[in-house]
């Protein structure tokens, strides 16, 4: 299975690759398998290290949104869960 988080495209490089940013975290990725033009400022998902597949950017806000909705729903359940041991915690 794979998880693919929205990144925007923050800056291109002359090698073929940018600076995307994911939720806040930056890093370069090649823009090699990229069948489309890539603008700074499009919506791009990520796979090892290479863009795939450009969104739309309502699709990607709106990924994104849920994304951080998961990341605050798991931070709350570590909160209930902290200091009360392993033996207390649901099995993943």
């Amino acid at each position: 299975m794979c998880l693919a988080i929205p990144s925007k495209v923050v800056e291109l490089h002359e090698d073929g690759t940018a600076t995307v940013d994911t939720m806040g975290v930056r890093r370069r990725v090649s823009l090699e398998l990229m069948g489309e033009e890539v603008r700074s400022g499009d919506y791009v998902l990520i796979h090892v290290g290479f863009a795939i597949q450009k969104l739309d950017e309502e699709e990607a806000l709106k990924s994104l949104e849920l994304f951080e909705d998961i990341i605050a729903e798991l931070e709350e359940e570590e909160r209930m869960y902290e200091g009360l041991g392993e033996r207390y915690r649901p099995e993943v």
